[in-house]
């Protein structure tokens, strides 16, 4: 259920995002620059480029998601905003969701949008469950917007955020790296089957999910 704290805040983002495209722009245009070197440093051809493709997306997407994820929290600050958020009887939690959803639209888009100029340069053909693509892609972003939406408040107060963030978001992010890869690929050669991989990712997002929200409110009220 979207209570009226957390619906505020993601239409608050939503708008703020809409006017300035910031977050979009810059992970479309960072995941088209990897998705273009990995075709030009591989021959993207055939099985090969089934084989590849997995990894391939998953690490454009980590990589582009870092800026938007520090951009979200960095907004907060700007005229205090963050101050007055800490004093509103809202949980914690309900910001912290609200951050969670924004950032996981914003991927889910930049992702839509590579789509077409992914397929088109790996010349991709499923040869699986085309469907269980909707599956693992979605549960694989939330992964990591979840987890990085959560270390970006934890870094937010530090000089050196946009280095810091990478530096503990990506080896908490290695399981569901490595199932949303393996999950990808399995689908792409219908070699094997996906669903260990989708269990683990289901899991995964459980498991760390409630976990943020369990201890965001004493990330938001930290010193």
């Amino acid at each position: 259920m979207i209570t009226s704290a957390l619906w505020t805040h993601l239409i608050k983002d939503l708008r703020i995002e809409w006017r300035s495209k910031e977050a979009i722009n810059s992970m479309l245009f960072f995941a088209l620059l990897v998705v273009v070197l990995f075709s030009l440093a591989f021959d993207p051809r055939g099985a090969f480029a089934r084989e590849i493709a997995g990894g391939v997306l998953s690490v454009a997407t980590m990589f582009a998601s870092v800026s938007a994820l520090n951009q979200a929290w960095a907004r907060e600050i700007r005229h205090q905003v963050l101050d007055a958020q800490r004093m509103t009887p809202a949980p914690g939690a309900e910001l912290y969701l609200a951050k969670v959803l924004a950032n996981f639209l914003f991927v889910t888009i930049v992702q839509v949008l590579l789509a077409p100029v992914f397929l088109v340069m790996y010349n991709l053909s499923v040869q699986g469950q085309a469907w269980e693509l909707a599956v693992v892609l979605p549960l694989g972003t939330w992964a990591l917007v979840a987890n990085g939406t959560f270390f970006a408040a934890l870094s937010i107060r530090s000089r050196n955020r946009e280095l810091l963030l990478p530096l503990i978001l990506f080896p908490i992010f290695v399981p569901a790296l490595l199932a949303m890869v393996q999950a990808t690929t399995a689908i792409l050669t219908g070699e094997s089957d996906p669903t260990l991989w989708i269990k683990l990712l289901v899991g995964y997002d459980i498991i760390f999910t409630t976990v943020s929200l369990l201890l965001f409110d004493v990330i938001l009220h930290a010193e």
